[in-house]
């Protein structure tokens, strides 16, 4: 693979679908709610995009198949109160450069305006280090109007001394310069682990601001298969280090790719 992909998997019109965006971040509080959101919703899967700069690895389910670095597309059509359509985008990794970054957001941008996206809500998490006795909502937004919406949902405006990094922040300051509009919502956590309070409490303001319809009672369940997940990759990631710090000499007579 030379360059980054986007494999559609199913012709599907849309009109002017909302954009929800959740990689895996801190805590993985936007990814647990997005996820959250396609299991009870039912969305359906209808493009996956590869890149050559996701990491040089694989996942390995319980059964031992292999599933590969991958971002995913759903689909949502005449859903929640007002029967808007959404395109929602998760998957199992992000960029591991800023260059790779700014291309996966480009065609990822190129790729939803194309079926007509003009507004656009990033989900991730902010990290606080310590324990939170209460998950808060953070968010920034494109506009001056966005930003007092999110205050009508109580949601703490991200100061000036802290950006947002990967791809939620990437995707809206890109997408701001095409004409799309869109707003941040990071979850308080502590960061060091999958946190379900905070994806609750995002998912709650996220829920008020779409319309859209979805139980909250099965989040504690997703965030335990959003455990295992992280706890491979992250084995995965060790093992791919210690075989790099090898002493000259030494051998690694585990094969592992």
């Amino acid at each position: 693979m030379r360059e980054t992909t986007i494999n559609v998997l199913e012709d599907v019109e849309l009109s002017s679908p909302v954009f929800i965006e959740a990689l895996p971040g801190i805590g993985h509080v936007g990814k647990l709610a997005a996820d959250h959101i396609i299991d009870e919703l039912d969305a359906v899967k209808f493009a996956e995009l590869y890149s050559p700069s996701f990491p040089p690895q694989v996942l390995v389910d319980e059964d031992g198949i292999i599933e590969p670095m991958k971002n995913e597309f759903y689909y949502l059509k005449d859903a929640g109160e007002d029967g808007r359509d959404y395109i929602v985008l998760v998957g199992n990794t992000q960029g591991l450069s800023p260059e790779g970054q700014y291309e996966i957001c480009g065609l990822i941008l190129d790729f939803v305006e194309g079926y007509g996206v003009k507004e656009i809500f990033t989900l991730g998490g902010l990290a606080t280090g310590q324990p939170v006795e209460k998950a808060g909502v953070y968010g920034a937004a494109t506009s001056m109007e966005l930003a007092e919406k999110l205050r009508e949902h109580d949601v703490i405006l991200r100061s000036a001394d802290g950006g947002i990094i990967g791809a939620s922040g990437l995707l809206l300051g890109m997408g701001s310069l095409r004409g799309m509009n869109g707003v941040c919502l990071m979850g308080e956590t502590p960061g060091y682990f999958i946190d379900a309070e905070a994806a609750r409490a995002l998912l709650k303001v996220l829920l008020e601001m779409t319309k859209l319809d979805v139980s909250l009672e099965k989040l504690e369940e997703r965030a335990e298969e959003t455990r295992k997940m992280i706890m491979k990759a992250q084995q995965m990631e060790q093992e791919m280090i210690d075989r790099m710090n090898l002493k000259p000499g030494e051998e690694d007579l585990r094969y592992i790719g």
